[in-house]
């Protein structure tokens, strides 16, 4: 893309966010289901002496390396922890939406008795309704990648009934009602997902009122253990929130091409025509309104509108990527909300994960704009 595009579309995005925020409202979102506590490691190479004073295992391939000789033997890899967060697809994104200035409500895995300590300022700027522990994950951050090690089983008690037990039947559907933006994510990792998904779009949402605006984002979280009759099941489940609202399904380009070989496609690889085209195919596909693919590179989306892409401001040398999809996730939602383009709301995704990335802090409106202003 030539110098004079690129700066074009970030200007175009600037002014369009400067002009929604003095015309809209603040947006409200629901957002759930999952709840997790990253510790965030990087793992040993070799040790010279005690602390921080080690060589890092720099790739997956190293890694990988070092694990594929242990076999028929042994060993030990030491993981040096760097920081315990706030965790979960959910809970990330809600995150970011906040700090975006977005009203929420949050419904997940925070704590079954009280709500664990990485979740507590979370839980002091937004609503939240907790229905079990947090699973836990050990981020294990590369140069070229991320392996997320987790222990799921209190994701396993997330069903309708608990949310209705726990939050109570009719304020759960009250809120599902009201709000602009009910995000679900995550699908991978709660095996009653697909039942829930199933219970709203046959029963909960053909009760509630209509409404103008309201938007649904989905997020499957990397389905690589889950089968294909499961993936595309849930898919048209998906495609069925279509007639209570606009549908948007978000994929990393792992995710895409895992869904597109699954719809029968041929593959394609991570080009800009590459993604238009992914995109473009699974939107027509499952008949869904927008959909959205970002490698770590760029970003694509395909509405009813056409294709649009967007590099992104990529850094080789990120202060943290767990969670980097996620904060994509809520800047491109956070955009719809607020009424931008497909366009924009690409250029919002990739600057909310670019802030991120370089400052491990989800970006407000205002640090979105000065970044934007910087992107050279």
């Amino acid at each position: 893309m030539a110098a004079t595009a690129v700066m074009s579309f970030k200007t175009r995005t600037r002014a369009a966010l400067r002009g929604a925020r003095a015309t809209s409202p603040q947006n409200s979102a629901l957002v759930g289901l999952d709840g997790f506590v990253d510790t965030i490691v990087t793992p040993v190479a070799q040790r010279t002496a005690q602390g921080d004073a080690f060589t890092p295992i720099h790739t997956i391939p190293e890694f990988a390396a070092r694990i594929a000789g242990a076999a028929g033997k042994s060993t030990n890899i030491e993981f040096y922890p760097l920081m315990d967060k706030l965790g979960g697809n959910g809970p990330i994104m809600a995150n970011a939406l906040l700090a975006a200035g977005t009203r929420l409500t949050y419904v997940g895995a925070l704590g079954r008795t009280s709500l664990h300590p990485v979740f507590q300022d979370f839980a002091a700027r937004a609503e939240v309704v907790s229905l079990s522990d947090p699973a836990t994950t050990i981020a294990v951050e590369f140069g070229d990648g991320k392996l997320m090690l987790g222990q799921l089983r209190s994701l396993d008690s997330i069903t309708l009934e608990t949310i209705d037990s726990v939050m109570g039947a009719e304020a759960f559907r009250a809120k599902l009602a009201e709000v602009d933006l009910v995000a679900l994510v995550n699908w991978t990792m709660i095996p009653n997902m697909t039942s829930i998904l199933r219970a709203l779009v046959d029963e909960v949402y053909p009760a509630l009122p209509s409404r103008e605006g309201r938007t649904f984002f989905f997020d499957l979280a990397d389905p690589e253990k889950r089968s294909r009759e499961d993936l595309l099941e849930v898919l048209g489940i998906i495609a069925g929130f279509g007639s209570f609202g606009t549908v948007t399904l978000g994929l990393n380009l792992k995710e895409a091409q895992r869904v597109y070989a699954e719809l029968g496609f041929a593959a394609r690889g991570a080009e800009e025509e590459d993604l238009r085209t992914i995109a473009d195919d699974i939107r027509r596909n499952l008949g869904l309104g927008t959909v959205v693919v970002h490698p770590r590179e760029s970003a694509a989306c395909a509405t009813a509108e056409g294709t649009f892409w967007v590099p992104g401001p990529y850094t080789d040398k990120p202060l943290i990527t767990t969670g980097a999809g996620d904060h994509f996730n809520a800047g491109f939602a956070q955009g719809q909300m607020l009424g931008l383009d497909p366009e924009a709301c690409l250029t919002l995704g990739v600057c909310t994960s670019g802030h991120y990335v370089r400052t491990a802090c989800s970006p407000s409106l205002d640090d979105l704009e000065d970044f934007l202003a910087a992107w050279g």
